[in-house]
């Protein structure tokens, strides 16, 4: 399974990137790659069409309701919706409630865009232990704990795992997603001592590496990381709890589960 860092700017775009988003491909048995996206949150369309055609878009997964993470699903609907191929509408899983924020978004009442008389998102409502299969994706969705309602995700493909925390704070949901991920994709927004007034919010690079020494993850990714936070504090913070492989996540950052896994 190949993970390809589409943004990963902790609650807004920064002047490096775009907010969240997670471009996952894998291969199914006949050959075909297949694709999902973990997230689109605001100014990640632009860079995802560096590095795919979105038309390529098997299906889409929304972690939770915050325009870090949904707001340029906009854009991907211009772009389904007005193109010159005839596409099939676009699978679309995420927290009840997205269409009307969409709508809310756009201005409009309904979920056909003017001018079209076709709907380009399927969208498909997400609760805690469901599992959805897409191809050679398996993905269990678990409520984590955030300020709204909130999904992290567990993987399978390829042999690999793959957990995203979403956002989230501690909670015991992270832990069942992430036991033994070869790749632990886990934000960290907050740092220890600076943020310590806010709770159930954002992990701190300490509390993301606790998790991750806990379920003996293989590889831990970092992201979310605010433009205001100096990424050397959060990884100084996992550092001290967690001895295994630490990323910062960055954009066009490229991670495949089977080279983690062959890792000593």
């Amino acid at each position: 399974m190949r993970l390809t860092v589409v943004g990963c700017c902790g609650s807004f775009a920064g002047p490096a990137g775009a907010a969240s988003s997670y471009l996952l491909e894998q291969e199914d048995e006949d050959g075909r790659t297949w694709r999902i996206l973990l997230d689109l949150g605001s100014g990640a369309f632009g860079p995802l069409q560096a590095h795919i055609d979105p038309a390529t878009l098997d299906a889409v997964v929304i972690s939770h309701l915050h325009p870090d993470h949904f707001l340029d699903l906009t854009g991907l609907e211009v772009f389904w919706a007005y193109n010159a191929r005839d596409l099939p509408r676009l699978p679309i899983f995420a927290p009840d409630g997205l269409a009307h924020r969409l709508r809310a978004v756009l201005g409009r009442e309904g979920d056909v865009p003017d001018g079209v008389t076709c709907l380009p998102f399927d969208h498909r409502p997400i609760r805690d232990g469901q599992e959805i299969e897409i191809g050679p994706f398996r993905i269990e969705i678990g409520a984590v704990r955030h300020t709204v309602e909130s999904f992290g995700m567990r993987v399978a493909a390829g042999g690999g795992v793959l957990t995203y925390s979403g956002d989230t704070d501690t909670c015991d949901r992270l832990l069942e997603l992430a036991r033994g991920a070869d790749v632990f994709l886990c934000e960290a927004g907050y740092i220890e001592g600076r943020d310590d007034r806010f709770s159930g919010v954002h992990l701190t690079g300490r509390r993301a590496g606790e998790a991750a020494a806990a379920v003996g993850a293989r590889s831990l990714v970092l992201t979310h990381i605010a433009p205001w936070t100096d990424p050397e504090v959060t990884l100084a913070e996992t550092r001290a709890v967690f001895d295994g492989q630490i990323t910062m996540a960055r954009p066009a950052l490229v991670v495949e589960t089977e080279s983690v896994r062959a890792l000593p």
